[in-house]
This record gives structure tokens, C-alpha cells and sequence, in this order.
């Protein structure tokens, strides 16, 4: 398995993959918010894809922010979003991804790594509860018409 930053030619397999995400998650967004989610991947700001392959195919990914924080002198890096292709479950991929954002996040100076997840996720959560211990908050969203 290899882990790398997305490039342009990795567009179809990661929107492979954005659909399986999608519908995990029971979501459907609108093609053009799916155009701008790779444009901002692409471009200088701060939202990143990586990207684990195995035998010449993408198999799952990490999507990531950083930015900076109140609490702390140092940028955080937050996942936004992780996914690995149902075939390929079972082989420690997301722990890899996840593994491979906190080695970015020290190598970047950055002072903290978090993400949420579904409270029904109970498969996710047996991993995250491996790699982190719950902070005790809850989030709070409200969506603001356009």
C-alpha cells in the first residue's frame, strides 16, 4: 500500500470513491459542489486529498484542512472526511491514513489532528477510540440559507 497527495489524474478515482462515501452516508450533493470539493483539493488553499492505492488502484482516502486556532500558537489539521472502498475494509487502510496525517501534522509544526464522526458509526468509532480519547464536546451546526 501506498499513501500520496492526490494529483489531477487521480480525478475519476477519487470521485469513484466520493460517490461510495456518499452514499454511506445516505448524502447527495450536487455535481457542481463535487467540481468545486476537487478545485479546492487542487488548489493553494488549505484542503487536502490523500490517497492510498494498492495494486495500481485508489482504494480509500483522507481529506484534510488545516487552520489556525485560538487555543494553541500552532495551525491544526482537521480530517474532514475518510473513506476506504468497502472491498479493501478490514486492513488497517483507515489507520494508515490517519497514521500517515499525524506524521504530516508533526512534520508541519501543527499542534493537534481531529475529526468527528457519526454517532452511529460504530465501526469508525471502535478505530477512533483507538487513536484518541473522546474531549468530551459536542458539535453544534446551523445551517444558514444561501
Amino acid at each position: 500500500m501506498n499513501i500520496r497527495d492526490a494529483g489531477q489524474e487521480d480525478e475519476a478515482a477519487w470521485r469513484a470513491l466520493w460517490a461510495g462515501y456518499l452514499a454511506f452516508y445516505g448524502v447527495e450533493l450536487p455535481e457542481t459542489q463535487t467540481a468545486l470539493t476537487w478545485a479546492r483539493i487542487m488548489g493553494d488553499g488549505p484542503m487536502n486529498l490523500r490517497l492510498a492505492k494498492e495494486g495500481g488502484r485508489v482504494i480509500g482516502f483522507a481529506l484534510w484542512n488545516h487552520h489556525p486556532s485560538s487555543w494553541a500558537m500552532a495551525d491544526d489539521l482537521y480530517l474532514e472526511d475518510l473513506f476506504v472502498d468497502p472491498q479493501a475494509r478490514g486492513k488497517g487502510l483507515g489507520r494508515a491514513l490517519i497514521a500517515d496525517l499525524f506524521n504530516i501534522a508533526k512534520a508541519r509544526g501543527f499542534s493537534r489532528v481531529w475529526w468527528m464522526t457519526e454517532e452511529g458509526n460504530a465501526q469508525a468509532r471502535r478505530l477512533y477510540d483507538s487513536l484518541s480519547d473522546y474531549d468530551g464536546h459536542i458539535r453544534y451546526r446551523t445551517r444558514l440559507a444561501p
